[in-house]
């Protein structure tokens, strides 16, 4: 059986998904605030995404974590490291929910994430797939020291994506 880690960052603790996280989840993605997330999504579409980001932690030993304030307990967003049929290498990926936006959370999970999944994991590297006009998401995989990758394989359907190369330490 596969135990999902919680890991401790300064100012938050990722920790496994729940279903009391379902509903901001959702609310997120059924918004154009998921726009370059694929979305907006169905309700379906997004329980679906929401199943993956758990299943995948007993499939591939990796998969999302939520993002939770340790001072309040409130979730702020979800950090994970995605893959499967749709993903042609493994994904550092991040969202973050509107009241949170803009306060660091995310590059401080993805950081905790990213050298979990190189030194528990044995990654020898991740990738940031990035809608072009998503330029804060392009700003933060930049600060989290991820190179374009100009000749790396894109999603079906994301052609248009960059890619961001975060190798291993």
């Amino acid at each position: 059986m596969t135990v999902i880690p919680t890991l401790q960052t300064e100012r938050l603790i990722l920790r496994p998904p729940v279903m009391e996280d379902w509903p901001d989840y959702h609310a997120l993605m059924i918004t154009d605030r998921a726009l370059y997330m694929g979305g907006p999504h169905s309700t379906k579409a997004a329980w679906g995404m929401f199943c993956h980001d758990v299943a995948l932690w007993t499939l591939e030993g990796h998969g999302a974590l939520m993002m939770e304030d340790r001072a309040t307990g409130e979730c702020l967003g979800q950090v994970g490291i995605n893959y499967g049929p749709l993903f042609p290498e493994r994904e550092l990926g991040w969202l973050v929910y509107r009241q949170a936006e803009g306060k660091g959370y995310a590059y401080e999970a993805a950081v905790a994430l990213r050298d979990w999944a190189f030194a528990v994991c044995g990654l020898k590297t991740l990738v940031s797939y990035i809608a072009l006009q998503n330029v804060r998401s392009i700003r933060l995989a930049e600060r989290l020291g991820a190179i374009p990758d100009a000749m790396a394989e894109r999603q079906a359907g994301d052609e248009d994506d960059l890619v961001f190369r975060h190798p291993a330490p």
